[in-house]
């Protein structure tokens, strides 16, 4: 698949991010935990997905690259651990901060995949220009 089709099917899986979180809001505690659960598991396959990609395309991808999704792998195994480890908190105030910092790293992880988005663009277009380039050379 080509590099901007991706970007499309990120744009919608965005999309679909979106209007999951929107729905959210009015759900009961035991659905919500239901698609708290899907969630995880989905991000969990695709974590593994692109663990696996990495290692397929080790020699071809930027060792920049490489680090960047071992560090990814880290901080989200550090985060899943921190979320399961307050889950069996259970007094008012703990539960509000326990909110609090959820919302927090909602805010971040948002903030985060923008500018993944970002990079994802320079990326498509940057890999574009080098064949464009490429294909000149080969021309001349």
């Amino acid at each position: 698949m080509a590099a901007s089709d991706e970007l499309t099917k990120l744009a919608a899986r965005a999309k679909e991010a979106e209007d999951r979180a929107a729905a959210a809001q009015g759900k009961a505690k035991a659905d919500l935990q239901a698609d708290v659960e899907t969630a995880r598991a989905s991000a969990q396959a695709q974590a593994e997905k692109l663990r696996e990609s990495a290692d397929a395309s080790k020699n071809r991808l930027s060792v920049w690259w490489n680090d960047l999704q071992r560090s990814w792998n880290e901080h989200v195994a550090k985060i899943r651990e921190d979320v399961d480890s307050r889950r069996a908190e259970h007094d008012v105030d703990r539960a509000q901060r326990k909110a609090e910092n959820a919302e927090d790293d909602a805010a971040f992880a948002v903030s985060f995949a923008y500018a993944a988005i970002e990079e994802a663009e320079y990326a498509v277009l940057d890999a574009s220009l080098a064949k464009l380039e490429a294909d000149e050379l080969s021309a001349a």
